[in-house]
């Protein structure tokens, strides 16, 4: 009941707002208490025979429901509640003068003005009411010590019952305030906890379809890439197939008509056929190693890994990734490996995943600025690493458009990508980012608009 109450005085848009419906219902709540509470004490007032006191909370309760009307109907927050504040720091004075001066309840009721501006407006707001209060308090002292203590308007011999009611109310009226409060504040931390779970839930989905997207991109290369070694594994087979033919007609002729020293160079030949064979169907069962190490879940087990062969890999099976969507796209893709390069413990899939990242982003950026058809331009990407005091550096860079100074600060933040809707989650480097900071390593950008970009991984030994 109390809850369609509230409701009916919240404006009928702000009932949609979500998080700011809680403010919402606690600052009307407090007017309603407010007003319920001036209404319960007429009948006190006239029971003791305060008549003024009766008719001051008449005219408050009556202007804590007006105050309502008008913000349902189109009144400012701000305004409102400044409106509450303001009658609650007149009537409060007006009450305990009424009642006996300072030493009446009423005058503790001064030091409710910051704790509901506290409610309704912020603990900035809370400040300057306290000071008022404080200030209305040394007022009303100073009134006293120089014109006298003021008579109470109500029968003496009910001071008791006067006290008691006053004490007890006031109590109850902090007490339902508060519980108001934490009800709304309980909920509201529910609805929180409930919006983070979603988002927790929301962000590993997006994750798993960044891993997913660089997988594609991945198999696209691996397919392009796996073929080259299956080729020359079936060459040689023919080729050694056809050897074995002549040599089964070499055994066919009598002993003394066989070439022996042909047969030996057609062994000879499938001796370097079997070699070749067996180092293309490794070159092969490398690339679909690979393949399955990025597909599958990190066991966090980091391993001494050849950098430089690493990189090598993914970036040219990002290159042949791309060219699988796009025939006509071409780079000149250059390595400056840095030989004698010392291995790294690192999680191979995990950086894997990186400078294909990397790479798909830099041959992305240059085959965007290829299609503007630029006088003399030739897409290009280098693939470095060097040796450092502290470990080794990895860079990747691109001759591509460049990345705006006004948007360099923002390429690590989750969700922010500068391609098109559809083509990107947002979600790579910052990803990217995270995966190098959990190597106890640094990803750094350079970037020259209309230049290029080198993005640099540095990792400590």
């Amino acid at each position: 009941m109390f809850k369609k109450i509230t409701e009916f005085f919240i404006p009928p848009q702000k009932l949609q707002s979500g998080d700011e419906l809680r403010s919402e219902r606690i600052f009307v709540a407090v007017l309603l208490i407010s007003a319920v509470s001036n209404f319960l004490g007429i009948n006190l007032a006239i029971e003791i025979k305060a008549e003024l006191n009766g008719y001051l909370l008449l005219v408050n309760g009556v202007i804590n429901l007006l105050i309502l009307l008008a913000y349902r109907y189109g009144l400012k927050k701000s305004i409102a509640t400044t409106l509450v504040l303001s009658q609650f720091a007149i009537s409060f004075p007006i009450q305990a003068w009424l009642q006996g001066g300072l030493s009446s309840p009423a005058a503790a009721a001064f030091f409710l003005l910051p704790a509901v501006a506290m409610l309704i407006q912020g603990k900035r707001a809370a400040t300057f009411w306290m000071i008022l209060s404080a200030f209305l308090s040394l007022g009303l002292f100073w009134f006293e010590s120089q014109f006298g203590t003021p008579v109470p308007t109500f029968d003496p011999a009910k001071s008791n019952l006067f006290y008691f009611s006053s004490i007890l109310g006031t109590n109850l009226t902090i007490f339902i305030i508060l519980l108001v409060y934490e009800t709304g504040k309980s909920k509201a931390l529910a609805n929180i906890q409930n919006k983070n779970e979603a988002l927790i839930n929301t962000q590993s989905q997006l994750i798993q379809a960044e891993k997913m997207a660089s997988l594609g991109e991945l198999t696209a290369g691996i397919a392009h890439e796996i073929q080259n070694p299956l080729n020359f594994v079936n060459n040689f087979s023919e080729i050694s197939n056809e050897l074995i033919e002549e040599i089964e007609e070499e055994q066919e002729k009598p002993a003394a008509e066989r070439d022996y020293e042909l047969i030996f160079e057609i062994i000879a030949d499938l001796k370097q056929n079997l070699q070749k064979i067996n180092k293309h169907g490794h070159r092969a069962g490398s690339i679909v190693k690979n393949m399955l190490e990025h597909s599958r879940i990190s066991t966090g087990e980091k391993v001494l890994t050849d950098i430089n062969v690493l990189a090598d890999e993914y970036v040219k099976l990002s290159y042949h990734g791309l060219r699988a969507k796009d025939k006509s796209f071409y780079a000149d893709l250059k390595l400056n490996l840095a030989p004698n390069l010392p291995k790294v413990k690192i999680l191979p899939s995990e950086i894997g995943r990186v400078l294909l990242n990397l790479a798909n982003n830099a041959f992305y950026a240059v085959s965007e600025k290829a299609k503007g058809n630029l006088e003399g331009y030739k897409p290009q990407l280098t693939l470095s690493t060097l040796k450092t005091k502290n470990g080794i550096e990895i860079s990747v860079s691109d001759n591509g458009p460049g990345i705006p100074e006004s948007i360099k600060d923002k390429i690590f933040q989750p969700f922010f990508t500068t391609k098109p809707s559809g083509s990107g989650t947002g979600l790579g480097l910052s990803l990217s980012y995270d995966i190098i900071k959990a190597h106890g390593g640094i990803l750094e950008v350079e970037s020259e608009e209309g230049k290029g970009t080198i993005f640099t991984i540095k990792l400590t030994n």
